[in-house]
């Protein structure tokens, strides 16, 4: 289903998606109230969204279709530059955020509308799950993701053996990794929103996501995080309690003492590639590092993962049980990647945990 208010775009990406032998067009809504209303009479396999529309604007219509009828939203925006709606949405509940085509004028069209059709391939595929509201007004969800287990892991807050010294004190940490894709920014501004101002190590992120919005994701990452966030550069020294987000098409990485940006081939089809992030921390920081890897699709981060394991750092993947897509932290774990399998909620403990005595060393 296409939700959008104008005419000419409505014309637009109804062309594009119909040239697609994936997809078929369900339906078009010029409003949320609407789209709300045809949801349950054509029932789509995924929702292209708009924003920006006369009414109920894209967060509140996400919000509703997540509480009353679970499906994969895709946010089409074309502002780049404005990007609180659109991470908003993707916050309560849509699974991506892709460049509106715009136009068939553009030099770029056939790019932009390829990676549309692909991204409503993709996450027709996700089996999401249902958000309510609470009394209190949280969020809250019921049902199951993706290649969800039904066994998540208890809760222990215990300190494995692989995060204690010799001495039984944790170990010291000198640089944290995340890595996501397909439902990667609540998760990430989930770890990151837990984190105090004061937290010690430098973090690098690698989400998956064009590189128009980029830029526009930092600083949305920077208004929900204690930590101030910023987009790598090269040459920059990582600071302690900094976040670092690799820039769109470009895969950040960990050279000797500083960050340094590449133009190099996708990894695992990806530019930036939580593969290319996580082994170089691996040959940087040896068994220093921790590197998270994230709900996604495909494989990327997965060997890297197992690099830094086999370099001694301390590794977690996301439990299916939370995962929007277990992929690519499954695979992580299949590949003996992971020290430990972690629910998204505890992530973040675990990471002050593991970083309590760095914190008091500082």
């Amino acid at each position: 289903m296409v939700v959008e208010d104008s005419p000419v775009i409505q014309q637009l990406l109804s062309h594009v998606i119909s040239a697609d032998p994936r997809l078929e067009v369900a339906g078009i809504a010029s409003t949320g109230e609407q789209a709300l209303r045809m949801i349950e009479r054509t029932a789509p396999d995924v929702v292209s969204l708009d924003i920006r529309l006369p009414g109920i604007d894209g967060f509140e219509v996400t919000s509703r279709i997540m509480r009353q009828t679970p499906l994969p939203i895709v946010v089409v925006a074309s502002d780049v530059r404005d990007l609180d709606i659109p991470m908003r949405a993707l916050q309560a509940g849509a699974l991506a955020v892709v460049e509106k085509p715009g136009s068939m004028a553009r030099a770029d069209y056939q790019t932009v509308a390829h990676h549309l059709c692909t991204q409503l391939v993709i996450m027709s595929q996700v089996k999401v799950i249902r958000h309510r509201i609470t009394a209190r007004g949280a969020r809250s969800t019921s049902g199951m993701s993706a290649g969800v287990s039904a066994d998540a892991p208890s809760q222990d807050n215990r300190l494995p053996d692989e995060a204690v010294a010799a001495d039984g004190r944790p170990r010291r940490f000198r640089a944290l990794g995340l890595v996501a894709s397909t439902g990667g920014p609540a998760a990430l501004s989930k770890i990151l929103k837990d984190m105090p101002a004061d937290f010690p190590l430098p973090v690098f992120v690698v989400q998956h996501m064009g590189a128009p919005f980029m830029a526009g994701f930092a600083n949305w990452l920077g208004t929900v995080s204690a930590l101030p966030v910023r987009l790598g550069e090269a040459g920059l020294t990582p600071r302690p309690g900094t976040v670092y987000v690799a820039p769109g098409d470009r895969h950040l990485l960990v050279d000797g003492a500083t960050l340094r940006l590449t133009a190099d081939p996708m990894v695992c089809g990806q530019r930036p590639s939580g593969e290319v992030l996580f082994q170089s921390m691996a040959r940087a920081y040896g068994a220093s590092g921790i590197g998270v890897l994230l709900t996604g699709m495909g494989e990327d981060g997965a060997r890297g993962l197992v690099d830094m394991r086999t370099a001694g750092a301390y590794t977690i993947a996301e439990h299916a049980s939370t995962a929007v897509i277990h992929s690519m932290p499954g695979t992580a774990v299949r590949l003996g990647g992971a020290v430990e399998e972690l629910p998204l909620d505890r992530v973040a403990g675990r990471l002050l945990q593991l970083t309590s005595d760095d914190k008091m060393a500082s």
